[in-house]
C-alpha cells in the first residue's frame, strides 16, 4: 500500500546522521535495489531483540507509543470492536499514523504493519460498506463480483491507514451446526477456491500499488471439518480427506500470491494446529511453495498445550512448526521474553528466526512500507462511498436464492394497495450484517449506517401502495396482499454461533409468523441467517421461502428481487438439511436434502393459463381491495369489483391452442347482476371470456363457474374485468383456471 513520502522523510531523518552523504544509504534505504538485498541487509544489520519484536503482534490498546517503539513491536491489530473514537475513518487514519511515526521514529526506521479483519467490508468502522458475508457471496457463483468486492474492501481498508486484511476466509464448512459457518463461500473446495479472487481484489497486480492490501488465506486447515462443527475443534480425517476437501483453495491462494496465511485454532486427529510443524512448514511452506508469512490466531498458541497460559515450551514449539509472527494481543511482554530465552538457550535456531523475519521484511518492502509509510488519504473518502454501496445492493441481490415460490407470489407488485411487513430482522441494520459488524459479535439495531430491508421494501413500492410495519405481526388482517416476514438468526461469531442443539427459529419468530399465517394473505418468508435452518415443519405454510444469508447494510438489494426488479440468480452453497438431526449433510453423502447444493429457483417466465391462478396474485388493480377468504383452504379473495375495476395479470401463456372454457371460483351477494370480462392487454382488450357475477348468496359463499372462452394464444397480460349491473360491488374472486 503506498503512504505519504512526507514520512519516508521522517524516517531518513531518524536514522541518518547529520552530515553523512546520501550515497552512504544503506542498500535497505534504496527502493532501486531488489527486494532481497534490501532485507539481507537490513537483516544484517538488526539485533535479536528487533528481529523478535518483528514476530510480535499486539493488540492497539495494550501498548503505546513508547512501547511500539522500545520494544521495536513488528505489528499492531485490531481485535473486533477495537477502534479509536471517534470511530470515523478519519480517527483510524490519524491513529494509524500515530503509531507509524513511532515505528519509524527507531534507529533502523523499520515501519509496523497493521491487520484487521475486514472480512465483509472495513466491517470495523461506522460508515464503511459492509457487504455480504461469505456465505452470500458464494451463492452469487460469481468470482468476478467477488474480485470487486476485494478491491472495494482494499480501497476503504487503505483509506484509514491499515495494510493488512485478515481475509478471506477460505474454510470449507461441512457441518452447518458451526458458528463460522457463514464465513465459508461453501461446503465444497471449489466453492472456496472459485472465490480466491478476493485475494486479487484484495492486493492488486502489486502490493505497492495504490490502494492495495496484505491479504490473508484463513485459516490454515481444516477448521470448516471438526467433529460436530464445534468452533476451534478437531478435524477427525485422513490425511487424503484432509487435502482432497480442505487443501484446494489453500493451494489456490499461493497460485493467487497471497501474502499471508493465518493458521487455524482447530486440531488435526488431536494435534493442534499452531504446533503442527509438518502441514506448516513440510507441506504449507515446502510443498506447496508459500514464501510468505504465516500468522497465529489471535493468543492461539496458549492452547497448544491444553493449559490456560502460554509457556516457553508453546511459543518454542509454535516458531519451529514454522509460525513467522504471534499474535499475542495483551502478553506480547511474556511472548517476547520466552522468545528471545529460547534463542539464546539454542531451542529455537536463529535460521528460524531469520527466515520469520526476512518473510515478515519481505512483505512491508513490497508494500511500500519504507518509502510511503503514512495513510495515503485520497482513499480515505471511498469509506461507504456511493459507488461501494451500490457494488454491495449488487452482491446482496445476487446472494438471494429463491426456495419457495407458490402460485408465482414472487415477485410482487409494486403497485400492491397494502402489504404488510413483519420480523425482528425487517428494521435492523445489526441483524441483516450479522457478526463481524462494528463489534465482534455484532449487535442490533442501527449499528452503522445503512439499508434495512424494510427501508429497501418502502423505496420499491409505488407511493398508492400502504407498507404496515410491525416487529410482532400486530395489526395485520385478511386485506392485505401479501405479508413479508423477515426472520431468522441474531448476530453470532465463532463459538457463541455454534448451535449443537436444534438449529429451527427461534419462538418470537414462530409466533410472528403464526400470526401472519391465521389471516390467510400469503406469507413471504426472508430467512436472514448464516446458515441453512431447520425449517420443514414450517414451510407448507408459507407461499414464498428467500434465504438472504447476511446481506449487509444494502438491505434494497432483498427488495430488488421481491419486486422483481431483478430476478433471483443465487443457487446454494450449502446442502439444506431437512432436520438437524440430519447434520452433517452435505453433496454426495447419500442424506435426502430439502434443498440440494447448488438448488435455487426462478420466477416464472410465463404463468400456465391452465393452471390455477390465484385472484389476489395479480401485478396491477384499480378500485379492488385483497380480503381473507373464510372457507378452510380458500386463502385469499380480490374483492369489492365494482364496474368498471379491474385486476391484471402479467405474462398469462395461452399456449398455440386456444382455450374453450374457464372456470372461475365466485362468490356474491348482489343483485346488481353484472359480469366479469377476461380481456387480452388492456382492460378494453379482446374478449376471451365473460363470467356472470350473479348472486351466489353470500359474499364468503363460494361457487365455481365454467364460461366458454375463445380467441387467446400465446402470451398476454390477462385482465379480469368488471362490467355491467345496477352499481354497486359485484363479485369477489378466489381463483380462475382456463381449459382446452
Amino acid at each position: 500500500m503506498r503512504k505519504f513520502l512526507a514520512a519516508a522523510l521522517l524516517l531518513g531523518a531518524a536514522v541518518i546522521p547529520t552530515g553523512t552523504a546520501a550515497a552512504a544509504d544503506p542498500i535497505y534505504k534504496d527502493p532501486a535495489q531488489p527486494i532481497p538485498a534490501r532485507v539481507a541487509d537490513l537483516l544484517g544489520r538488526m539485533s535479536l531483540d528487533e528481529k523478535v519484536g518483528q514476530m510480535t503482534q499486539a493488540e492497539r490498546n495494550s501498548v503505546s507509543n513508547a512501547d511500539l517503539a522500545n520494544f521495536r513491536i513488528g505489528s499492531l491489530l485490531s481485535g473486533g470492536g477495537s477502534a479509536p473514537s471517534p470511530n470515523n475513518a478519519t480517527s483510524w487514519a490519524n491513529m494509524y499514523d500515530d503509531f507509524q511515526r513511532a515505528a519509524i521514529a527507531t534507529p533502523l526506521g523499520i515501519p509496523m504493519i497493521y491487520g484487521v479483519d475486514a472480512v465483509h467490508g472495513h466491517n470495523n468502522v461506522v460508515g464503511a460498506t459492509i457487504f455480504p458475508h461469505n456465505i452470500g457471496l458464494g451463492a452469487t457463483r460469481d468470482p468476478a463480483l467477488v474480485q470487486r468486492i476485494g478491491r472495494a474492501t482494499a480501497e476503504e481498508v487503505s483509506g484509514t491507514g491499515i495494510d493488512w486484511d485478515f481475509a478471506p476466509c477460505l474454510c470449507v464448512a461441512r457441518n452447518d451446526r458451526w458458528g463460522r459457518t457463514y464465513e465459508s463461500f461453501g461446503e465444497t473446495p471449489q466453492d472456496a477456491t472459485s472465490m480466491t479472487t478476493m485475494i486479487t481484489g484484495l492486493q492488486g497486480s502489486k502490493l505497492s500499488d495504490s490502494g492495495s492490501v496484505l491479504a490473508t488465506a484463513k485459516h490454515y486447515i481444516g477448521d470448516g471439518g471438526t467433529t460436530n462443527g464445534t468452533d476451534q475443534g478437531n478435524t477427525q480425517v485422513s490425511e487424503a480427506e484432509l487435502r482432497a476437501t480442505h487443501l484446494p483453495p489453500f493451494r489456490d491462494a499461493i497460485a493467487k500470491g497471497v501474502g499471508s496465511v493465518m493458521i487455524t485454532y482447530s486440531s488435526w486427529n488431536g494435534t493442534k494446529l499452531h504446533g503442527h510443524r509438518y502441514l506448516i512448514t513440510d507441506v504449507l511452506k515446502n510443498e506447496l511453495g508459500f514464501s510468505g508469512l504465516v500468522v497465529s490466531d489471535w493468543n492461539a498458541i496458549d492452547q497448544i498445550d491444553g493449559q490456560a497460559g502460554f509457556t516457553a515450551a508453546e511459543v518454542r514449539d509454535s516458531i519451529n512448526a514454522g509460525l513467522d509472527m504471534i499474535m499475542v494481543p495483551t502478553a506480547w511482554r511474556q511472548f517476547i521474553t520466552y522468545l528471545k530465552h529460547e534463542v539464546q538457550a539454542g531451542r529455537v535456531p536463529m535460521s528460524r528466526i531469520d527466515d520469520a523475519n526476512r518473510r515478515i521484511l519481505t512483505k512491508k518492502f513490497e508494500l511500500g512500507l519504507f518509502e510511503k509509510p503514512l495513510t495515503d488519504r485520497t482513499y480515505t473518502p471511498t469509506v461507504g462511498n456511493a459507488a461501494h454501496r451500490a457494488l454491495a445492493r449488487e452482491a446482496a441481490r445476487k446472494s438471494q436464492v429463491l426456495l419457495k415460490n407458490q402460485n408465482g407470489v414472487l415477485p410482487l407488485s409494486k403497485t400492491s394497495s397494502k402489504i404488510f411487513v413483519a420480523g425482528k430482522s425487517a428494521d435492523d441494520i445489526g441483524h441483516q450484517s450479522g457478526g463481524w459488524t462494528i463489534s465482534w459479535q455484532g449487535g442490533s439495531g442501527p449499528v452503522t449506517p445503512g439499508t434495512t430491508v424494510l427501508q429497501g421494501i418502502r423505496s420499491a413500492v409505488s407511493t398508492s401502495t400502504t407498507v404496515t410495519y410491525n416487529r410482532n405481526g400486530t395489526g395485520i388482517d385478511g386485506t392485505y396482499q401479501a405479508a413479508i416476514a423477515v426472520v431468522g438468526e441474531t448476530p453470532y461469531t465463532e463459538g457463541a454461533g455454534d448451535r449443537p442443539g436444534g438449529l429451527g427459529l427461534d419462538a418470537e419468530d414462530i409466533a410472528t409468523l403464526n400470526t401472519l399465517r391465521a389471516t390467510g394473505v400469503p406469507v413471504v418468508v426472508v430467512l436472514v441467517s448464516g446458515r441453512p435452518l431447520d425449517v420443514a415443519a414450517q414451510l407448507p405454510q408459507w407461499h414464498a421461502l428467500v434465504a438472504a444469508w447476511l446481506p449487509g447494510t444494502e438491505g434494497n438489494g432483498v427488495a430488488d428481487v421481491l419486486f422483481g426488479d431483478h430476478k433471483p440468480t443465487g443457487t446454494l452453497p450449502f446442502t439444506w438439511m431437512q432436520s438437524a438431526s440430519q447434520q452433517p449433510i452435505n453433496a454426495g453423502d447419500g442424506k435426502a436434502a430439502l434443498f440440494p447444493y447448488g438448488f435455487g429457483s426462478q420466477f416464472p417466465a410465463t404463468q400456465n393459463a391452465y393452471g390455477i391462478i390465484g385472484a389476489s396474485y395479480y401485478d396491477e388493480q384499480r378500485g379492488t381491495q385483497v380480503e381473507r377468504c373464510t372457507d378452510s383452504g380458500c386463502g385469499q379473495n380480490v374483492g369489492y369489483l365494482t364496474p368498471g375495476d379491474h385486476v391484471a395479470y402479467a405474462d398469462v401463456d395461452f399456449g398455440a391452442t386456444p382455450p374453450t372454457s374457464v372456470t372461475t371460483r365466485i362468490a356474491s351477494g348482489s343483485t346488481a347482476n353484472g359480469t366479469l370480462q377476461f380481456r387480452l392487454d388492456s382492460p378494453t382488450g379482446p374478449l376471451v371470456a365473460t363470467v356472470s357475477a350473479a348472486s351466489t348468496g353470500g359474499w364468503q359463499t363460494w361457487a365455481s363457474r365454467t364460461s366458454a372462452a375463445s380467441g387467446a394464444t400465446g402470451v398476454h397480460r390477462l385482465y379480469l374485468v368488471a362490467t355491467g349491473g345496477t352499481g354497486g360491488d359485484l363479485a369477489n374472486v378466489n381463483w380462475f383456471q382456463f381449459a382446452r
